[in-house]
């Protein structure tokens, strides 16, 4: 039998990785856009929903933790070559993303730009625990 005090291990992982010479409302801003497509892409990391004692609901959220990291850009990139090569959902932040104001002009600068050449500030990856340590090899733990 687990004993409620043993802490919750999980297969999984969610992590972002953020670059390191950013101001802090772009890492806010960047970490929630980035996490919001893999609550849609892989519904099972949503638990239910919540309710406070009085009976006022709230929304579901992550049924586990957002680790987010740090990196300059090369290992940012490194990064993302390596989600890639797994096939992990991923999500991508780029620098051209500060200067659009709507998601369809997000999604054409994205779409504008080889993958090889995104100037990248930003990522999200979900997918086996193992796999996921790999792709932020060389990142550290956002402070």
């Amino acid at each position: 039998m687990e004993s409620m005090n043993e802490p919750v291990r999980f297969e999984t992982k969610i992590a972002v990785v953020l670059r390191d010479d950013l101001k802090v409302w772009q890492r806010l801003n960047m970490t929630a856009f980035l996490v919001s497509g893999i609550g849609r892409e892989v519904p099972e990391v949503i638990g239910d929903p919540y309710a406070d004692a009085d009976g006022t609901d709230y929304l579901p959220m992550f049924r586990q933790p957002v680790l987010v990291f740090e990196a300059g850009k090369e290992a940012l990139t490194r990064s993302h070559q390596r989600a890639i090569s797994r096939g992990v959902p991923l999500s991508v932040f780029t620098t051209d993303l500060f200067t659009t104001n709507n998601d369809r002009d997000n999604r054409a600068a994205v779409r504008a730009v080889h993958r090889d050449q995104l100037d990248l500030v930003g990522m999200a990856v979900y997918g086996p625990r193992n796999a996921v340590d790999k792709i932020v090899k060389g990142a550290q733990m956002h402070p």
